[in-house]
C-alpha cells in the first residue's frame, strides 16, 4: 500500500487517536519567529527551530560545525550564542542550497560575525573519513521525511510509503554516526529533525548509544538550563508574539526517552522538531569502525 492511505495507515498507528488532530496542526499555516541582528536582513523561521538551536552549548568552543546548515536560520542562532573568539563551519551538501545558505549569511549577519562563518558543500556523512575528533559544538538537523512537506505536496503524498522512512533513517545514521566521530571529546552534539516518526528521532540515538556506549545523552534539566543561557546571550534580537516565543515553546516540548519532540498540535502550531542532545566523554578513543 501507498499514498495517502498508506501515510495514515502508518502515522495512526504511531499517534493513535491523537493522529487527526495532528494531522489538522501539520495542515495549518506555519508559524515564525523573526531573528535579526542590527540592520542586516531579518531572517524568518519556526520558532520550534530557534528554540532547538539554544540548546547547544556553544560558548566555550572554539569551533562549532553546522553540517547541514541550508537555508540557515539555525546557524544565525548558533552565531547568535557563540562567543567572538570562535568560528563556525556551514556546511550544506547541496550546491544551490549552498548558494542559498551563503546569501543568508550574507544579507542576516554584521560583517564582525559573517567573517568568522566558513561555507562548504560537501557530503557530511563522509566528512569523518578526511578528519576526526574537531569540533567542540556540532548540530546535525538531518534531512528527514518531512511528514509537514509530504501532505502539503500531493505529489510527494502520492508517493508515499514506509520505505520512505527507512531511507531516511539510512542516510541520518550515516550524518549522525560521522558527525560524533567529528566531535571533539568532550564536546556537544545536537541531533534534530523535523519527522515524526521515532524511528527517525530517538531511534538514532539509540543506535548511536549502542555504537558508541560511552556517549551520553544529556538529561532534560541540563538541556533546559544550556537554553536559558543561550537565550540570554543571543546577541541579536528575536521576535515574535509570546504565545509562540522559543521559552514557550520549549516549554510545550514532549519529553522522548532521549530528547524532545515539539509537535504543532500542542505546541500552538511550531514545530513539529525532535531534538536530543548528546556528549562524547573526555576519553573518548576513535573507532572508526562503522
Amino acid at each position: 500500500m501507498t499514498g495517502a492511505p498508506a501515510f495514515d495507515s502508518f502515522y495512526s498507528g504511531l499517534f493513535g487517536g491523537r493522529w487527526e488532530e495532528l494531522k489538522k496542526a501539520l495542515f495549518l499555516p506555519p508559524v515564525y519567529a523573526g531573528l535579526s541582528f542590527g540592520e542586516c536582513e531579518p531572517y524568518f523561521l519556526d520558532p520550534a527551530s530557534v528554540a532547538a538551536a539554544l540548546c547547544l552549548p556553544v560558548r566555550q568552543s572554539e569551533k562549532i560545525l553546522d553540517l547541514c546548515a541550508a537555508p540557515g536560520g539555525k546557524t544565525l542562532v548558533l552565531c547568535g550564542t557563540s562567543g567572538s573568539h570562535t568560528s563556525l563551519h556551514a556546511n550544506e551538501r547541496s550546491p544551490s542550497r549552498k548558494i542559498r545558505l551563503a546569501k543568508v549569511i550574507a544579507s542576516s549577519l554584521p560583517p564582525d560575525i559573517s567573517s568568522r562563518v566558513r561555507i562548504s558543500c560537501t557530503d557530511g556523512s563522509v566528512w569523518c573519513r578526511r578528519e576526526s575528533e574537531c569540533y567542540g559544538s556540532i548540530l546535525l538537523d538531518a534531512p528527514c521525511s518531512s511528514e509537514r512537506h509530504v501532505l502539503n505536496d500531493k505529489s510527494y503524498l502520492d508517493k508515499w510509503s514506509p520505505a520512505r522512512v527507512k531511507s531516511a533513517a539510512a542516510g541520518q545514521w550515516a550524518l549522525l554516526s560521522c558527525a560524533y566521530r567529528l566531535l571533539q571529546p568532550g564536546g556537544f552534539l545536537l541531533y534534530a529533525t523535523c519527522a515524526l516518526c521515532p524511528a527517525e528521532n530517538d531511534g538514532a540515538v539509540s543506535r548511536l548509544i549502542k555504537k558508541f556506549p560511552d556517549a551520553s545523552v544529556i538529561q532534560a534539566e541540563e538541556v533546559l538550563s544550556v537554553f536559558r543561557e543561550n537565550n540570554g546571550a543571543f546577541s541579536g534580537s528575536i521576535a515574535c508574539p509570546q504565545e509562540i516565543c522559543p521559552e514557550r515553546i520549549l516549554s510545550l516540548a514532549e519529553r522522548t526517552e532521549s530528547g524532545f519532540h515539539i509537535l504543532p498540535d500542542r505546541a500552538s502550531g511550531a514545530g513539529p522538531i525532535y531534538f536530543s542532545l548528546i556528549q562524547k566523554p573526555s576519553g573518548f578513543i576513535q573507532n572508526n569502525n562503522n
